[in-house]
């Protein structure tokens, strides 16, 4: 007779943990280091006239620092997003938030005007630019193969939220104690970022040890050359994680870049559209609205509250902006952005009065949602055109955006002192809006088809 079988009991089945992928964190700091890169965006309206004050500057002087801030803001941004190839994200990151700190910190030394062009304008400018919206695009390009549009928008988010964070504490500490402690208050908050930068903002996916968040790639990821490996470009210049290969001067590899993407049609669609973007927001609306508010016999502070809300319905509707990017068409989303700013615009001198009526809350509530939405859907386009080229390409964009608000923030006061009035500049940058929105229709469907094979011909080439 044999012996009775045993049943042994079965290990129980354990369903493995998943973790979060580190793309996740990465994002999260870059988040924060973007509003701690914010602090001075909301500051110049603030610290002015307690600097004029003291020292009894000119508003030109003053002006002129920020429009050096301005356009260094812009025009740093495609060189950063080299620099960030060929250094690394880290690391650019990290001396983004230092010369921020710095400037911001000196500032309370400055008693030339000259000293202030230095630390408003060429610090800060160089801090801020590199740290600009081309950051946001870096970051979703090189560690997200999906849901990119939606961490563009949470990122961009960053810097709308860095200013409603530091607003209130500045216009207070400007108030009392005073200016000093209010530009202690922005270099603190850059500063504070740079550790949690150090440790976990990672250069590649290459650098964690594992893949893109979203890729089906079954390769392995090479190690990323800006922390020190040697990854092996592609046939096409990128590395194996779809990246640009690091390598070479970053100022040359940022002008190549240019003339490259100078030659394709999507490219100047894309730069025309976003000046109109920068035009209609940072230089026209975030400029002049409340001085125009004023002049319709509104309280300065009243005007910069509807700012503020701007500010916060900015944050939903950048976010939301990135996740219809990732289900749509995003030259479809960009023509509908600019074409309801610009049907904003056309009737906004219509709901300019003492008193905040619900026209103008329904104004505030709209502009805000649209403020920055064009980003995701811009960066989307560059990326799918440009491929490994995209952030870079995306910085030139971005310049353009920044020239823009620059030129129609010093058109729009020229139109007020020639009419006393700013109608005329409402009424014009509507008409921009439109423009911006045809030229954006008639993208090619197929341009992310076509046009990378232009680009990548013109890359062989140089």
């Amino acid at each position: 007779m044999s012996a009775p079988k045993t049943t042994l009991p079965s290990a129980p089945h354990t369903k493995p943990r998943r973790r979060l992928h580190p793309a996740w964190i990465v994002a999260a700091v870059a988040f924060l280091a973007l509003v701690g890169a914010a602090g001075f965006r909301a500051a110049p309206g603030v610290l002015m006239v307690p600097l004029q004050n003291e020292f009894g500057w000119s508003t030109t002087v003053l002006s002129a620092a920020v429009s050096i801030n301005l356009v260094l803001f812009g025009l740093t941004a495609p060189f950063a997003a080299a620099l960030m190839e060929r250094f690394g994200i880290r690391a650019v990151t990290s001396v983004a938030l230092v010369l921020i700190g710095a400037g911001s910190a000196l500032t309370v030394l400055v008693n030339q005007s000259w000293q202030i062009l230095l630390t408003w304008g060429l610090l800060i400018g160089l801090g801020t630019g590199s740290m600009a919206l081309v950051f946001a695009a870096t970051i979703a390009n090189t560690w997200f193969a999906k849901s990119r549009g939606l961490v563009i928008g949470i990122l961009t988010a960053g810097s709308a939220a860095g200013q409603l964070v530091f607003l209130p504490f500045i216009a207070m500490l400007a108030q009392d104690p005073g200016w000093r402690q209010a530009s202690l208050l922005i270099a603190a908050g850059a500063l504070a970022v740079v550790p949690l930068v150090l440790k976990f903002l990672k250069n590649s996916p290459a650098d964690a040890g594992v893949l893109p968040y979203g890729s089906d790639a079954a390769a392995e990821p090479a190690p990323s050359p800006a922390s020190g490996g040697a990854a092996v470009p592609g046939g096409n210049g990128t590395a194996p994680d779809g990246n640009a290969a690091p390598g070479g001067n970053a100022a040359v590899r940022a002008l190549q870049v240019l003339r490259r993407a100078s030659e394709v049609r999507t490219f100047w669609a894309l730069v025309a559209g976003f000046a109109i973007c920068g035009a209609t927001t940072n230089g026209l609306i975030g400029t002049h609205f409340i001085p125009s508010a004023h002049d319709h016999g509104m309280a300065e502070t009243t005007a910069a509250g509807l700012l503020a809300v701007v500010g916060i319905f900015d944050i939903v509707g950048t976010i939301a902006s990135g996740w219809l990017t990732d289900r749509f068409n995003p030259r479809i989303l960009l023509a509908v952005y600019y074409q309801f700013r610009g049907i904003g615009l056309l009737v906004l001198p219509l709901l300019l009065s003492a008193t905040v009526q619900p026209s103008m809350i329904v104004f505030v509530v709209i502009y805000g949602l649209d403020w920055v939405a064009t980003v995701p859907p811009t960066a989307a386009i560059c990326r799918q055109v440009f491929g490994a080229d995209g952030s870079v390409v995306f910085g030139w964009v971005f310049a353009a955006h920044q020239l823009g608000a620059a030129a129609a923030a010093l058109a729009a006061g020229a139109i007020r002192d020639a009419t006393g009035q700013y109608t005329y500049a409402w009424f014009g940058a509507a008409a921009m809006c439109t423009i911006a929105a045809v030229i954006s229709a008639t993208i090619r469907k197929d341009a992310a088809a076509r046009e990378p094979v232009l680009v990548e011909a013109r890359a062989a080439e140089g």
